[in-house]
């Protein structure tokens, strides 16, 4: 096929047609070795985000993502592997005790995340708050530290599903990042890669998420497992609610101390069933678990005989981290100064907007505005009353954590926005919608 082929298959998709496995296969490696000028590609984003992929469009375009780049050869490993993903929200410091719990249950967690930006968090900016904690691992050490320890948390290498980092980088400054086609392929993409024997997808909807509305989630969360299943990769996924942050710690340093008391057997409850009930599900996925019941209660055993933990702190030492920090959170990045947001008025806490409080995160330089923006890990906010507390006048709700007093108060102006105090309790919703598979 063609160099010149190129504007004929673009107009293909913008009429509405259908690519053959070719045509996509010849599109997203041109992509990824620049055959295709950046122009086109962001002109056939568009006609994708308005003509759609069919099922076999997608998976053949999901599988070219994954190809156009190296994929993890676990020849001479033994076990099973999986993983987890996060569609992202506020508070959602999931993955961080979640990981070392299925690993400490004998699965191969091979978990590639990513960096945090808008009002969302990211894994890796958490785990980079601990000391010396490296991130960018290569292909060779991910595996190598899978093999050894069970466990590896990283970020997309360079040489992994580069068409993917093209793509999403033309998507974010031509406005189809939205197109769900263009979201499945690119976070599958990266999952295929790890080769995978089953993923377990947290895919979350409301205020503080990506896809706000239910309607969207569900129907990201659905294409997302008929693609994963049609490449080969058995695949359940999570609807969870995001209106208002998960957990008390917002930001990076103060996220990974709330993980900590989760693998010690505290912490937040939202959080703790949330870990607890993805662990199921990636156990039963990797048959350590002949239903979410077992899995549930080898997860909590995990937790309860400190075995989780100590994983954790294998992983720590492993990556150049500095495992101290589990005994002693004081050794995380401390900002120098706190505040607290008190509400104006008595009655109960009908709202408490996830995206609002993140933003306030970002405002105090714990997130990022453009990517290249520099993380602040110290700074944050931390919950003091949740969703539905009845508060009195003048009654902390959120203790704020910052360096700059200029940046406080424009955190404080996200917060005043964040909330409303009504004179009845909001019946609490679900923190588990539905379960897809």
């Amino acid at each position: 096929m063609s160099f010149s082929s190129i504007p004929e298959l673009i107009k293909k998709k913008r009429d509405g047609g259908i690519f053959t496995p070719s045509e996509v296969e010849h599109l997203v490696i041109g992509i990824a070795r620049g055959y295709v000028e950046p122009y086109q590609a962001s002109a056939l984003c568009m006609a994708v985000f308005f003509r759609g992929l069919d099922d076999d469009e997608l998976v053949a375009w999901t599988m070219a993502m994954r190809d156009s780049g190296r994929t993890l050869d676990w020849s001479g490993s033994r076990g099973i592997r999986v993983d987890k993903h996060s569609t992202g929200g506020v508070g959602d410091k999931i993955s961080i005790p979640l990981a070392p719990i299925v690993a400490s249950c004998g699965v191969a967690v091979p978990m590639l995340s990513g960096r945090g930006l808008g009002h969302t968090g990211g894994t890796l900016d958490k785990l980079e708050a601990i000391p010396g904690f490296r991130t960018q691992l290569t292909i060779e050490e991910l595996i190598r530290n899978v093999n050894e320890i069970g466990v590896a948390m990283g970020g997309q290498t360079a040489d992994l599903a580069p068409a993917d980092k093209m793509l999403y980088s033309l998507r974010d400054v031509t406005a189809t990042v939205e197109s769900i086609p263009l979201i499945v392929s690119s976070i599958l993409a990266k999952k295929l890669a790890e080769k995978l024997d089953g993923l377990v997808m947290d895919v979350k909807f409301g205020s503080g998420a990506f896809m706000q509305s239910t309607a969207d989630a569900r129907s990201l969360a659905k294409r997302i497992v008929a693609t994963a299943k049609l490449a080969g990769c058995p695949t359940v996924a999570l609807l969870t609610n995001m209106d208002a942050p998960l957990g008390a710690a917002c930001g990076n340093a103060n996220e990974i101390a709330e993980s900590v008391e989760i693998l010690q057997g505290g912490g937040p409850s939202d959080v703790r069933d949330l870990t607890i009930e993805l662990a199921a599900e990636m156990l039963m996925l990797a048959k350590a678990a002949v239903d979410l019941p077992a899995g549930r209660a080898r997860a909590r055993s995990a937790i309860a005989d400190g075995a989780a933990l100590r994983k954790f702190g294998e992983l720590i030492q492993k990556q150049g981290g500095d495992p101290g920090v589990i005994d002693d959170p004081s050794r995380l990045p401390q900002a120098p100064r706190t505040a607290v947001w008190k509400t104006p008025e008595a009655g109960y806490l009908q709202k408490m907007d996830a995206g609002k409080v993140g933003l306030a995160v970002v405002a105090l330089g714990g997130g990022r505005a453009k990517v290249k923006d520099t993380i602040d890990p110290a700074v944050g906010v931390r919950l003091l009353q949740k969703l539905g507390a009845r508060v009195d006048r003048g009654q902390p709700v959120f203790e704020i954590a910052y360096r700059e007093e200029n940046r406080r108060e424009i955190a404080d102006r996200y917060l005043n926005e964040s909330v409303v105090v009504g004179s009845a309790p909001t019946p609490p919703a679900p923190l588990i919608l539905e379960r897809i598979h």
